[in-house]
């Protein structure tokens, strides 16, 4: 093993010398199997949902899957080191495209989320939660248990985060503005931020949440107040989630069987393809079925929590975790909005949901934590200042 200095970056790192094979025969394999287990559940739900069908849905759900497969691999086989001296460049590279979705983006159900790249709509406010990540781990990878307690060193994290909300709450897009805050929370908590300190940002956003309220969009009012009463308006804002409660509860203990679901198939569910598959799984399959899939993403999750733990780099642990808490926030929001538990934010179901951002997003998180995983022995100092980058 020989010592490696990264020039230009003031990170020197025990270099361990790993060849490309090496590090395929050291991918996850479990990890792999369970996340192409999740995939195959969507593209069946998909198929469901398209009746019997491969098109629109699930055909275009594989492709997208092999796609973010190549980038998962790929992701994962270069070295952590380098994810580290590209955390800054690639946030505010993703911090511009978030600019440019105000000057250039495309308009669709009343929201300016996408950037049309011929090919492909891209939504950079999803690349956000990759960013926001890596930036808040490399930042972190530096200052001691001490730094941390002391307020100055949280500026700067602090206002990485809520730069990107506040331009995700202009497009506006409620769901991930929530998702940014709840993840740039999560890698302060595993940072050892006081608890304190989080009673008096919660104290302080709970005082402004009457000032919050007047810069919501009507239709984001309305969302909250029908999460508050559903059967206020069963025809309009309620419709949604009432459907969804009915089909869930339909479903009973064991379902009424694969493309068997009559909310779904008579078209009652709206949005079953994205934000309510959940649901359309849940009234085939029953709560057996329900519960299994949410197994499964605890399963995930945990190798996300064992992996990180079991990194011997500051740096790798805190992304770990901060990845695994975004996927854990993924589904924790998605499958509580369905069930009425909070309001309708339209957060979709990783690797089961219809959506090709959202897919890359996850495949590409996915790989990150595999690479933590690959290069878990990597000693990279945490004695380099921010400046020498």
């Amino acid at each position: 093993m020989s010592t490696a200095y990264y020039r230009g970056s003031g990170i020197d790192a025990d270099d361990q010398g790993q060849s490309l094979g090496e590090k395929i025969l050291q991918l996850p394999g479990g990890l792999i199997l369970l996340v192409v287990a999740l995939a195959g559940v969507g593209v069946a739900m998909l198929y469901s949902a398209a009746n019997g069908s491969m098109e629109p849905w699930a055909s275009r759900h594989i492709a997208r899957f092999a796609v973010g497969f190549a980038i998962m691999i790929g992701v994962a086989l270069v070295d952590l080191r380098i994810w580290l001296r590209i955390a800054y460049p690639f946030y505010f590279i993703t911090f511009g495209l978030l600019i440019a979705v105000e000057v250039i983006g495309q308009v669709g159900m009343g929201a300016q989320r996408w950037i049309n790249l011929g090919f492909f709509n891209l939504q950079p406010s999803e690349l956000m939660k990759i960013a926001l990540v890596l930036a808040l781990a490399r930042y972190f990878h530096v200052p001691t248990l001490d730094d941390v307690y002391r307020v100055r060193t949280l500026i700067l994290p602090i206002i990485l985060i809520v730069a990107p909300v506040a331009l995700v709450m202009s497009q506006p897009d409620l769901g991930t503005a929530v998702m940014l805050l709840f993840v740039g929370a999560a890698i302060f908590f595993v940072v050892g931020v006081r608890w304190w300190k989080f009673a008096l940002v919660l104290a302080l956003g709970l005082a402004a949440v009457p000032i919050a309220w007047q810069f919501l969009r009507d239709y984001q009012k309305a969302r909250v107040l029908t999460f508050i009463n559903p059967e206020s308006d069963p025809l309009g804002t309620g419709y949604h989630i009432l459907q969804s409660k009915i089909a869930l509860g339909s479903g009973g203990l064991f379902g009424k069987g694969f493309l068997q679901g009559t909310q779904s198939h008579l078209n009652f569910l709206p949005e079953m393809q994205t934000d309510f598959i959940f649901t359309m799984l849940a009234e085939e399959f029953g709560l057996i079925g329900g519960v299994g899939l949410i197994l499964l993403f605890l399963l995930l999750v945990a190798y996300g929590v064992v992996i990180a733990l079991r990194c011997r780099n500051h740096f790798g642990r805190i992304l770990a975790l901060g990845l695994t808490a975004n996927l854990y926030f993924y589904v924790f929001i998605n499958t509580a909005m369905v069930m009425g538990l909070i309001p309708v934010v339209g957060v979709p179901l990783p690797l089961v949901s219809y959506g090709g951002t959202v897919m890359m997003t996850i495949m590409f998180s996915l790989g990150l934590i595999m690479s933590v995983y690959i290069h878990r022995d990597t000693r990279i100092s945490r004695r380099a200042p921010s400046a020498q980058l």
